[in-house]
Formats: structure tokens, sequence, C-alpha cells
């Protein structure tokens, strides 16, 4: 695990100087448990900072470069070190994202260096002179736990206390959502980036996803513990599944919209706004009431791309582009949302009441439902399906309650729900599963706060 002194060693060792303005910043990735990928929807979602987290350290260069370097070969996925010119990082956002998908080796990049071209574009910041990072992370890449975004608000963060650049929580964490959706390419919510911003520890983070309302966190009680197993499939939010099912959901609201005589006007190519003052553009603003009794049945299980855009001239969804010649899921993407939104708000309010063994199983079932909604949108995976299977196996009897799949789905780790010292219970799970899947298998455990509950810190 990184602490200060690792990290500090780190920057000796990589010759940034004490001597020399230097920005720092750390971002915990952050463990999904419940809501997910109704973020996008406007749901309700909960999230643990993680006690593992991204560095980053900024200073100042004079050769009109913007150097990166990584101390994770697993992460980097090419090389560790990377150096652009400034001046191709203040273009605009699709001239930027297409130099990245053209060089894949040093795509990684995009999620630090990013900062400068959103900061640049929405802030109206100016940049004159080149910068080096230097990221340290011990947030498992590819699982599903967010580093992407640990990475995103740490690299944004330092750069902002390099230049005396002041933002709140929220601004931070929409700012850092920019850089994956338009410069990285990946279209993802923003409850990763504001776990990362403003979690406090030992409490899930109750964000609003409309678009970015925190609510009261929700204190982890003393008889419950939150564990990650990350089941050794690599995730990704960029991946097709994760896209199409984004895509579903928002042709679901625009068909919803419509069958609720909303008004509707084209917005550019594939783009409608809507006037919506019933749900004001939310899915999971509509009831579980409503669904069932008004649409479910009149919205389609799958369309086309071509039928869609045909009848309905297009989405609200500024991130993605639904093609023609594809067919979508409709009806189950637009039912999750709708749903998840109403079981994590019953999900809240069991954990602030007290957590006898109803409650606990309660709150357990809630999770299984959500794994199994997951699965029902093709966001599953045998590896994920097989430890949600085990913990159910095991119940309460080993101090287990629920599982779910987390984040953005097709692999990565399930979040699990146990009683207190129940660790003994997670590691044979673990070892269970390492042994009938061949993969390896670890788990992920403790909490620690955002980026922004962490005191500032600059060498000067």
């Amino acid at each position: 695990m990184i602490d200060a002194a690792a990290f500090r060693d780190l920057l000796s060792a990589h010759i940034f100087l004490e001597t020399t303005p230097t920005g720092l910043a750390r971002a915990p990735g952050r463990l999904d448990v419940m809501g997910g990928i109704a973020d996008y929807s406007g749901s309700l979602v909960l999230e643990l900072p993680l006690a593992a987290a991204a560095w980053a350290a900024v200073q100042w260069t004079h050769d009109g470069l913007v150097h990166v370097r990584t101390t994770d070969a697993a992460a980097a996925h090419g090389s560790l070190d990377v150096a652009l010119p400034l001046v191709d990082l203040l273009s605009d956002y699709p001239a930027v994202r297409r130099a990245f998908a053209a060089t894949p080796d040093r795509h990684w990049a995009a999620y630090v260096v990013g900062a400068i071209t959103v900061l640049h574009r929405e802030r109206g910041v100016p940049f004159d002179r080149g910068v080096r990072w230097l990221i340290a992370s011990d947030v498992p890449a590819g699982k599903g736990v967010s580093s992407s975004a640990a990475i995103e608000v740490a690299a944004m963060l330092a750069l902002c206390r390099l230049m005396d650049v002041s933002l709140d929580g929220r601004t931070l964490a929409r700012l850092c959502q920019t850089v994956e959706n338009l410069v990285v390419g990946a279209p993802c919510g923003v409850m990763d980036q504001m776990t990362a911003a403003c979690g406090d520890a030992n409490a899930l983070l109750a964000l609003r996803c409309q678009p970015s309302e925190l609510e009261a966190s929700v204190p982890v009680p003393a008889e419950v513990e939150l564990f990650g197993i990350d089941s050794g499939i690599r995730h990704a939010v960029s991946g097709a599944d994760y896209t199409s099912v984004r895509v579903g959901a928002f042709m679901g609201y625009r068909i919803i919209a419509s069958l609720a005589g909303l008004p509707a006007t084209s917005d550019g190519p594939g783009r409608v706004r809507i006037e919506d003052d019933r749900w004001h553009g939310y899915l999971a603003n509509i009831t579980p009431q409503e669904w069932d009794a008004e649409f479910r049945d009149r919205v389609p299980e799958a369309l086309t791309g071509a039928a869609f855009l045909d009848q309905f001239g297009g989405s609200t969804d500024p991130v993605t582009t639904i093609e023609a010649g594809r067919t979508y899921a409709v009806r189950q993407p637009t039912a999750h949302p709708i749903l998840e939104h109403d079981r994590v708000k019953r999900f809240r309010d069991l954990l602030r009441g007290a957590p006898d063994d109803a409650a606990l199983r309660a709150l357990g079932q809630l999770m299984y439902a959500s794994h199994a909604s997951y699965s029902a949108c093709g966001l599953g995976s045998r590896g994920t399906d097989e430890i949600v299977s085990l913990v159910r196996d095991a119940g309460p009897a080993a101090g287990l309650f629920g599982a779910k799949i987390t984040g953005g789905g097709s692999g990565g780790t399930v979040a699990v729900l146990a009683r207190r010292g129940s660790r003994g219970a997670i590691d044979e799970i673990v070892a269970e599963y390492s042994r009938r899947s061949g993969r390896h298998a670890t788990v992920i455990a403790g909490s620690s706060d955002g980026a922004l509950r962490v005191g500032r810190r600059q060498w000067m």
C-alpha cells in the first residue's frame, strides 16, 4: 500500500526536487455497493471510498512538453513514460481524443493529461509552459474499482494545486468526468469521480446523479463490513457491452417521453432535447409503479438503431452514438435504473437503522436483485456469477448476507456485505473460486478519505 512516505521516496527517486514548486494529491478507488450503471440515468448511488488510492505529483517544465510517468506497468499497457507537445493538448476534444486513440501504447496517459485540455477548454485556464507528472497507484486496474477516476482526480487536483486553481469537489469531479468522456472516450457517469474527490472514510457516499447532488453520507455500521472480491476478469467502461446498455437506456427514455407526450426537438445529428417537467430527464425518476402500469409492455425488448433514429430522431445522451446498423436491447436497460433507484433508496434506509440479522438479510436480497438485473442487461460474467453464488451458498451462517457485481459489469469486482469479523469466510470463498476457475482472485478491503478530505500539501 502506497502511503505518504512511500510516495515521497518515489518522488526523490524520480528527481522531483523539494526546492521546486510541486502540486500533490491523493485520490482513492471506490467499491460500488449499490447503484452502479444506473448513475447515468439519475439514480441514487452508494459508493465506498477504498483504502487503495492513486497519488500524483506535478511540476513545471520549460521545454514545451507534457511528460507523464507511471510506476504501474500493468496499468500502462505500453511505455511507462509519455511525452507530448503542450500545444497538442490545447486543441478541441475530438482532435485530442483521436490522437490518443491512434496510439494505444500511450492511451493510458489521456486520463492524466486530459486535465490540461479540460481545464483550458472548460475553465479558460491558460497554459504557456509544460509540466511533468508522476503517477503511482495501488488501485487495481481493470477490476471495476475505478482506478481511472482515482488517477483523473489525483492528476487534476495536483495540477490545480500547482496553479492555485480552486475547485469545489462537485466541480472537480465533473471536470474529471469530462476528461473520461471527451478525452479518453469512455461514456462513464460521475459517481466514480465524486467518490474519489468527496468520499468519507468508512461511509458510503450517497450521490443522486441528477446530475451530481451529494446527499448525507451513510456511515457503515460497526457491525458490518464491506469487501470486494476481484474476479480476475478485466473490466472496462469503454467496452461495447457497457456502451450498448447505456445506449439502450437512453433509447428507452426517449420512447417513454414520446409515449408520455413530452415535446422533443432536434439537438443535432442523433440528438434530441426533451421538455420534461415530469421526470426532469432521468429514467430513475420514473417509479416502478409507473413503469409497470404505463410503459413496460410498450417499450420494445430490442430495436435497431436505424428504426429508432427514423422514428424518434435521437436520444438525449451527449456521449454515445447510436449505430444505425446495430440492434440494441431496450426494455431491460430501461427497466434497470428505474428499479435500481428504488432498491438503492431502500438499501440506504435499511443501513441507517439497526443492522440486525433481519435487516442484513433484506440488504443482501437487494444486492442479489441488483446483480440479477445486471445479468439481465447482459453485463454479467461467469466469474462474477460464480463468486455471487458462492457467497449466497455460504450465507448468513458464515456471516455473509449479499453480493453483487460492481461498476460497469462484464467482469471486475463483486461487492460483498458481511457481518464484521467474517474475513475468514471471504478468504475461503476466494480460495474456492480460484480453485474452480483457475483465476487469481484477491480481496479488496479497507476505506479512506476522498481527495478533498485530505489536507492540501505543496512543496515550495
